[in-house]
């Protein structure tokens, strides 16, 4: 039997998965209104920052998946592994770009309090724009 936190990560899931630039889905039903939201380009507060910084995101999106792997809870805290694979209007002519990431959740009894993304800036937009890209492509392969 699903309880309520997992209910929570099953429509965290689904949500991610419906989000577009025409429909961000029910962020109200997943997020606590005083959620905290962190990822490499941003840190906001509060449901309509995050609707407002997911807004924007999502404006030039072609198509946005993620595919989840098993979540790692620690009974008040959630590790939740994704590999993203995104298509963006000005990112690599709109050809598919994927990245791999983990979001850090803490839930309350059926909402997420806090949510922290970590991956890597550079895999998504900084190796994939013209000119920027081929020095952090370089940068990366002598660095290593």
């Amino acid at each position: 039997m699903n309880t309520p936190r997992d209910n929570c990560l099953e429509r965290f899931q689904r949500l991610f998965n419906q989000m577009s630039a025409h429909q961000l889905g029910e962020l109200e039903a997943v997020y606590d209104r005083d959620v905290a939201f962190t990822d490499p380009f941003v840190t906001l507060y509060g449901l309509d920052a995050l609707g407002d910084y997911f807004t924007g995101a999502y404006a030039n999106v072609i198509e946005c998946r993620f595919e989840f792997d098993g979540a790692v809870d620690t009974g008040d805290q959630v590790a939740l592994p994704w590999i993203m694979t995104l298509r963006h209007k000005r990112i690599r002519r709109g050809e598919p770009v994927q990245v791999q990431g983990i979001s850090h959740l803490k839930l309350g009894s059926d909402r997420i309090l806090y949510h922290r993304d970590y991956f890597d800036a550079g895999q998504l937009l900084y190796e994939n724009l013209p000119l920027l890209g081929s020095a952090v492509r370089w940068i990366r392969k002598y660095a290593a």
